[in-house]
Formats: C-alpha cells, sequence, structure tokens
C-alpha cells in the first residue's frame, strides 16, 4: 500500500463526513495507544487543532501512568484541547446500583467500562455539535475484537481499512512517538491483559492470514502458508465467525408478507 497516499484518502474522508455531518469538529478518545493517536493527528490534519477534542478516560489503579503520559504527550504535540475523565466512579455507580454486579465477571465488567466511554464521547460530541471518532482498525474490525456499542460505538471509522501493521507504519510517517508505536496493545479493559496474548497470535501474523482470506486463500491453505499452529488458525477463525454480529445492525423480523 501507498501509505502516503492512503494518509491523503483518510483526510479526505474525514473532511467530506465531517461535511455531510453539518460539524465543524470531532471528538476523539485518546487512550495513550497507537490507533487513537493516529486517528487525532489525521483529524487535525483534517479539521484543524481548533475543532478537536481529546478524551482520555482512565480507570483508577488499572491504567499505566505510561497511557496517562503519552495520551497527554499527543494533545500537546498536536496542540488540541484535552479532557481527562477517570471513569472509576461511573463504573461503581453501574455495580452499586445492580443487584448482581459481579467485579469477578471480566468480560461483563470490561465491555462495560468500553460502554462508558462510549457515553462519555458522545455527551461532549452531542454537547458540541461534533462527530465522535471510531479508533478501530481493519484486523480489529475483521476479528470483531472490539465491543459492540462500546470502541465500535461511533460515527466514522478513519483507520478502519488499515491492517494494525500498515496503522504502525503510517504513525511512523505522520511522527508519532515511537514509545507509541512499539507500545504492546492492549484495551486495557483489566489487569494483564495484552491483546496479542489474548488473540494467540501476533498482529504481524493475523494481518497477513486476514490477507490471505480476503484474497480468497482457504483457512488450511493460509495456516500452512504462514506456519500457523492449528489452534491459532481455529482461534482466528472461531473469533470471525463469532462476532460476524458486530458488522451488521440488528436483525429485524420482517413482516413484509403479512402486508
Amino acid at each position: 500500500m501507498d501509505i502516503s497516499k492512503a494518509k491523503e484518502i483518510i483526510v479526505g474522508f474525514i473532511r467530506e463526513k465531517a461535511n455531510q455531518a453539518g460539524v465543524k469538529g470531532a471528538v476523539v478518545g485518546l487512550s495513550g495507544g497507537i490507533d487513537s493517536a493516529l486517528t487525532a493527528y489525521l483529524t487535525v490534519e483534517a479539521l484543524g487543532k481548533e475543532n478537536v477534542l481529546g478524551i482520555h478516560m482512565p480507570e483508577l489503579n488499572l491504567t499505566p501512568a505510561e497511557d496517562v503520559l503519552d495520551a497527554t504527550e499527543v494533545a500537546e504535540r498536536l496542540g488540541i484541547e484535552l479532557r481527562t475523565i477517570d471513569i472509576s466512579e461511573i463504573l461503581s455507580a453501574y455495580m452499586n446500583s445492580i443487584p448482581e454486579s459481579d467485579l469477578s465477571n471480566s468480560h461483563a465488567i470490561g465491555n462495560l467500562k468500553a460502554r462508558i466511554r462510549m457515553s462519555v464521547l458522545y455527551y461532549y460530541a452531542n454537547s458540541m455539535a461534533r462527530i465522535v471518532m471510531g479508533t478501530g482498525n481493519k484486523t480489529e474490525i475483521l476479528l470483531g475484537y472490539f465491543t459492540k456499542y462500546g470502541d465500535g460505538g461511533v460515527d466514522i471509522e478513519p483507520i478502519g481499512d488499515l491492517y494494525k501493521t500498515e496503522v504502525r507504519e503510517m504513525a511512523s510517517l505522520m511522527g508519532i512517538p515511537p514509545e507509541i508505536i512499539t507500545k504492546a496493545p492492549s484495551a486495557r479493559l483489566w489487569a494483564g491483559q495484552t491483546d496479542e496474548e489474548e488473540l494467540g497470535i501476533t498482529y504481524e501474523l493475523v494481518d497477513r492470514f486476514l490477507a490471505l482470506l480476503l484474497e480468497g486463500e482457504s483457512p488450511r491453505v493460509a495456516q500452512n502458508t504462514l506456519g500457523l499452529t492449528g489452534g491459532q488458525r481455529d482461534s482466528v477463525i472461531g473469533r470471525i465467525n463469532m462476532n460476524l454480529h458486530k458488522q451488521k445492525a440488528p436483525a429485524i423480523a420482517e413482516l413484509r408478507d403479512l402486508r
């Protein structure tokens, strides 16, 4: 891929979608990771720093200090306004209000955190007449490696056609700090969580595997081509099949035959 050309297309896409929505500005959730950093850089180039609000939403005793520092550095380099909102008390309010709440259920709690962050982003977007920028990349979208109505609840996905490895390439092109580019990707939904450990495969390998599948290769041929284990192949295919619903609008019971 011509990364420079891809950058130009994405910047134009952001401008076009903002114009179509009748707004001048955007809100970006800055996690301290590479995807949100790249999205912020692209959005500033498209709309101007005065029209971009960054929101960092750490969780007390879970979010590493480096994420807070990296999110702050991105905002300072871009010259955008940054709001930092600790979601701990919001999460506690949910847990205290739900009789059956169980903090040991990491999957449910992790998704709830993502949906809390989505709600905060939309509060600011609605109050400021702006759009919410998605930070999901192609790898995450194909795998369904995101929370439905959480980090998947956005207005547009500017980097949604870039594989994770291409995100890294574009981030380097745009001068994003190397420590953000090389940081181990993590959604920070629970202590010690990293994307690649959870997926059981590196982003370099899963990107190549997904690309072969999209080119029409069978899972077994793609596995053998890349030297993956059967477990890695089945894990990726299983995620794709299990999460297809995340890429579609909610199903509707059709009643047209009754009319």
